[in-house]
């Protein structure tokens, strides 16, 4: 006689709690609207990089034989700005971020869920405002919309273009709200702020410039559309205006803004760090402060940007000076993240090699920021492309291989499937070396005197060896950057069910289940033990000896 065995009853998870697009569209589940976002920044991830392989074919070759110019200028101020605004400022914060903070610090939620719906809502209304700019015309000021150019001369959709940002930004800051009451607010018994993840020092750090920060652009932009609209004298000399109080008012945000977007990255890294090390992070509260001292220096340093914008030598002095002062927080984060490593049981998983990538890449667009820094370097290099190489590195090598590293170390938790090990260690390694071969031979080309926005360098053709090197390097990186959004999507069918705690990881959020019920845990938690308390878990427990009778 056959014995009917019952298929195992699958456990309840936020996945698979409800069915149907209403439930994800209308959920307030932290985790749900972290995928949402997910989905929504990979879209437009990509269509930046689409514009930026444009911008490589192009300068393939010395003429400029692709587009025209005016094409080329909407291509880099599309690329910088989708990839600004739409892809690297929410990447970390809105998918690891949404989906962590409540878990890493023993919360059921967000402090307000819907106001986080509301924030993606915000985000793809900003979103399709922009494709729409797109799909009329573009915008062709360069990311940086500098008056007078963006308010009397420009042809282009500047207002739209301007309103998605400005929209967008309310997303952000509602973000940061919504982190920084959750953090101060939602903590587990227990969880006191010296046993925080670093992840959420981070994040708290992040929340702060996104509210202090976000605002300025937004009535800058309003200033620019109200200018270009109703001709007021706001930035029009003719009118009593002042062109440089824009670059002053842009760059108080956007200077903030490089750490909105690598603060997150920093975080992720040391969580990977400390847990494939499996060693505690070395000066732990060094590492959180310094955290807090970016946030706060960050708003010190924005005319740096403005040395040849015909600013006072004193004043220059100044900004150089802090621009210095800046460096010194990051600095102590990568000596103790090597200090962590230092005589560490490392293992070399995927999430490890993003971390390694992170740490090499970041401190070389670190360095090469001290050289701008510099007053007499910057007047050499300034709009080459040793600039445009140099952000690369901290945006690019620092906040994007943080990112990976994050999706590969919490993936397992966010779908509860493991993805194959080895086409991940590949992945990691076709970015690192394409990103290299892109970026690294436009410090060289900036550092000779190749301007950057031009479309056809024809009257210097010695540099097109170095621009083919340099398209040949994208095209290695467009693949490394399209592998795991494959295996992600095939693991999700196909990829072997993760156990909670996979990496044996410390934090409350490798204590739920994979992936984790709606409300995260199905108790309250509560927090006895340090961060990072991995010579804990990995004591061997004590056996109980047999005795003989």
């Amino acid at each position: 006689m056959e014995i009917a065995i019952p298929k195992p009853v699958e456990r309840e998870n936020y996945l698979n709690k409800e069915y149907g697009v209403w439930s994800w569209l209308l959920t307030t589940d932290h985790k749900r609207i972290a995928l949402l976002y997910l989905i929504s920044i990979t879209f437009f991830f990509f269509i930046g990089g689409f514009f930026a392989l444009l911008i490589r074919l192009e300068l393939l070759t010395p003429a400029g034989d692709l587009v025209q110019a005016d094409t080329y200028n909407k291509l880099f101020t599309q690329h910088g700005m989708v990839m600004i605004f739409f892809f690297l400022i929410p990447s970390i914060p809105a998918v690891l971020g949404n989906f962590l903070v409540p878990m890493m610090i023993g919360a059921k939620d967000l402090a307000f869920p819907r106001i986080n719906l509301l924030s993606w809502y915000l985000y793809i209304i900003g979103g399709v405002m922009m494709l729409h700019c797109m799909l009329i015309g573009g915008v062709d000021t360069g990311w940086t919309f500098y008056a007078p150019f963006s308010t009397n001369f420009t042809n282009s959709h500047f207002i739209e273009a301007g309103l998605a940002i400005f929209v967008a930004g309310f997303s952000s800051i509602l973000t940061g709200l919504n982190f920084v009451v959750t953090i101060h607010r939602m903590r587990a018994p227990g969880l006191t702020w010296s046993r925080l993840p670093l992840f959420i020092w981070a994040h708290y750090a992040t929340s702060i410039i996104q509210l202090l920060g976000t605002p300025v652009i937004a009535v800058t932009i309003v200033l620019v559309a109200a200018e270009r609209g109703l001709h007021l004298g706001i930035f029009d000399p003719k009118l009593g205006g002042d062109p440089l109080l824009f670059q002053h008012l842009f760059w108080f945000y956007s200077h903030p803004a490089v750490y909105i977007m690598i603060l997150p990255a920093m975080g992720v890294v040391t969580e990977i760090i400390a847990c494939f090390s499996r060693k505690r992070i070395f000066g732990y509260s060094f590492v959180a402060f310094s955290s807090i001292a970016i946030a706060v220096f960050g708003f010190l340093v924005w005319a740096h940007h403005m040395f040849v914008a015909g600013m006072s030598v004193y004043a220059a002095l100044v900004f150089s000076f802090l621009s210095y002062a800046v460096a010194l927080p990051s600095a102590i984060k990568v000596f103790n993240w090597t200090a962590t490593l230092y005589k560490g049981s490392i293992h070399y998983d995927a999430p490890m090699l993003y971390a390694f990538g992170f740490l090499g890449l970041f401190t070389i667009g670190g360095l090469t920021g001290l050289f701008l820094a510099a007053l007499g370097i910057d007047v050499h290099v300034t709009d080459t492309y040793f600039v445009v190489a140099h952000f690369h590195y901290i945006m690019v090598g620092g906040a994007v291989m943080g990112y990976l590293g994050g999706m590969h170390f919490w993936w397992p938790k966010i779908s509860g499937r493991l993805y194959p090990e080895g086409w991940a260690r590949l992945a990691a390694l076709i970015v690192f070396i394409g990103f290299n071969l892109t970026f690294f031979p436009q410090f060289l080309l900036g550092y000779l005197g190749m301007p950057r926005r031009y479309y056809d360098y024809s009257h210097m053709p010695e540099f097109q060896v170095l621009n083919v090197l340099s398209t040949a390097g994208a095209t290695v990186l467009g693949v490394g950057y399209l592998l795991p959004m494959v295996y992600f999507l095939w693991s999700m069918r196909y990829g072997k069910p993760a156990s909670d705690n996979p990496w044996n990881a410390a934090g409350l959020e490798w204590k739920t289940a994979s992936p984790p019920p709606t409300f995260n845990f199905d108790e309250e938690p509560i927090v006895t033990w340090e961060a990072y308390n991995y010579e804990e878990l990995d004591a061997p427990h004590e056996q109980e000896v047999p005795v003989a009778r």
